[in-house]
């Protein structure tokens, strides 16, 4: 009876492991899962310094849109005063 349990139980524990072989991760599927998430890493940090510089950017072109609006009714108020000075207004 004792030699039946020791069986029973041998033959479960070779289940078990089967099943840990099955369902367990080798060294070579880690490193490829982490290479993968290295890659996507490096993938995120490009795209947020390109944010980044996007954003700057824009900002620039917001500033110099005001500016521009102001240099562009200076000017065209120096035209009107030299079509005065030239009597052609």
């Amino acid at each position: 009876m004792n030699e039946d349990l020791i069986i029973q139980k041998i033959i479960k524990l070779e289940e078990d492991m089967k099943e840990v072989k099955e369902t367990m991760a080798t060294k070579m599927d880690i490193k490829e899962l982490l290479d993968g998430q290295d890659k996507m890493i490096r993938i995120l940090e490009r795209v947020d310094q390109e944010r980044v510089f996007t954003n700057s950017r824009m900002e620039r072109f917001e500033t110099q849109g005001s500016n521009g609006e102001e240099r562009i009714m200076k000017l065209e108020k120096d035209v009107q005063a030299i079509k005065q000075h030239l009597q052609l207004a």
